[in-house]
């Protein structure tokens, strides 16, 4: 839009200035012909007298040398001839078309327009004679160069204003431009800060800008400023209904243990589900508990140092390998100088290595790298998950039709994705090679 500003308000401003700057240089180039033809005619006129003096006399000597004298003192050529186009006097100013106008009795009244580029000279005619008695003709051959001198000093005079007129206005449509499209600029950085998770940034109103588009800066904050206060409204609901919700689970798990030794045989089975139903409402709680404390903004500041990550992740090994998993972890990509890793780097790979301890078969491999560009990887080589799946996992309470019965609150990669979120990083998911599954979380440069 600044372009099309820019340009639109340019080329009206250039068409304006050409507008004007065109008819004056060539009103100019038409007094100065005129101005021309004028003083060279009234020579003409003068020399048409003499030489009709002369030709009834029938003494030419002083003609001829007053034509001399002419030529040398302006340069410009003269040649005078009779009714039958004998020559009387002078010569090299020869031209038909105007020489038969003055024979027919009629005076030069036009010359072509002199600009810069030409003509290099023009023939004026003067009939020689009185009334209907013409007896000659007096062609002057004048050159343009001092004319086409100054007319060409006018038109870059004419040339220079115009161009300094544009770049005047080129500036102040700069500056309009700049002036109307600081509003739209404004509300563009604040749409991406918020789009990249600052909810509180706002545009900032310093009074720039068509009242309009103020106006519409001061709504968007107020939308800005509801859409915040909804989002806080509902993970503060989640979380306390969640925090709320763990007594009272906590009490119903001591009560059903309370129980146990007075069940019969016949309620064993239904009361182990029970109890694994109320282990799972605890363990969806907390994920939902920890999914809103990220989404606040309240995970762990304090980076973590490769080495760290790595003795984190070493406590995962004996995880998996009660379930007959091997477990390797490579994330010394620097040695003891690395730059450390955002914090939710390791919480993301501790979801990673749980979901791998639940889906991958016995006798698999999972695998921890981080690499030279900030990418840490957990790959396994378990069944994964289809393409239409990948897209759709790190959704909330998503779980593969195939995975109903594995404990979990489908919450697990929602959690991942928003930790990722919070620490600039891109957490995607894709299928390994020949089969398994990836959770790449590329980590955000510097």
């Amino acid at each position: 839009m600044h372009l099309r500003i820019l340009t639109v308000y340019t080329v009206l401003i250039a068409c304006l200035v050409a507008a004007l700057a065109v008819p004056f240089a060539r009103a100019y180039s038409s007094h100065r012909t005129g101005q021309l033809l004028l003083e060279r005619r009234a020579d003409a006129t003068r020399l048409a007298e003499l030489a009709d003096q002369a030709i009834r006399d029938g003494y030419t000597t002083g003609l001829v040398q007053e034509v001399s004298r002419y030529h040398g003192l302006y340069g410009t050529a003269v040649e005078i001839r009779g009714r039958d186009g004998e020559r009387v006097a002078g010569g090299g100013a020869w031209e038909r078309e105007p020489a038969e106008r003055a024979l027919s009795g009629r005076t030069t009244g036009s010359v072509p327009l002199v600009t810069p580029f030409g003509p290099g000279s023009v023939v004026i005619a003067e009939p020689v004679g009185r009334d209907a008695q013409v007896s000659g003709v007096v062609l002057m051959r004048v050159a343009t160069a001092t004319a086409r001198r100054d007319v060409a000093f006018v038109w870059a005079a004419v040339a220079g204003g115009s161009l300094i007129a544009v770049a005047c206005a080129l500036i102040a449509a700069r500056r309009l431009a700049r002036w109307i499209l600081r509003p739209v600029t404004e509300l563009d950085l604040t749409t991406r800060a918020i789009a990249e998770g600052r909810m509180d940034a706002r545009v900032r109103d310093g009074g720039h800008g068509p009242a309009e588009l103020r106006l519409l800066e001061r709504r968007f904050n107020a939308m800005a400023d509801a859409v915040s206060t909804a989002l806080e409204r509902q993970r503060a609901f989640v979380a306390d209904a969640s925090h709320e919700l763990r007594t009272p689970l906590t009490v119903l798990s001591l009560r059903l243990e309370n129980l146990e030794p007075h069940l019969r045989n016949s309620g064993t089975v239904d009361y182990a589900e029970a109890l694994a139903e109320v282990d799972r409402l605890a363990e969806l709680l907390e994920d939902l508990l920890e999914l809103a404390r990220v989404e606040a903004g309240a995970a762990a500041p304090e980076p973590i140092p490769p080495a760290a990550l790595a003795a984190r992740l070493g406590t995962w090994r004996e995880v998996h390998a009660a379930r007959g998993l091997t477990l390797v972890v490579d994330v010394d990509r620097a040695g003891p100088d690395a730059p450390p890793l955002p914090a939710p780097a390791a919480r993301i790979a501790d979801i990673a290595l749980d979901n791998s301890a639940k889906f991958v078969p016995s006798g698999g491999t999972v695998t921890v790298s981080l690499d030279a560009a900030g990418a840490l990887r957990i790959a396994d080589d378990g069944p994964g998950l289809a393409p239409e799946q990948l897209a759709a996992a790190p959704g909330r309470f998503w779980r593969a039709p195939d995975h109903g019965n594995v404990p979990g609150s489908g919450l697990g990669l929602a959690i991942a994705a928003e930790l990722a979120r919070s620490c600039g990083a891109e957490l995607t998911l894709r299928s390994a090679e020949p089969r398994g599954l990836v959770v790449e979380l590329r980590l955000p440069v510097g």
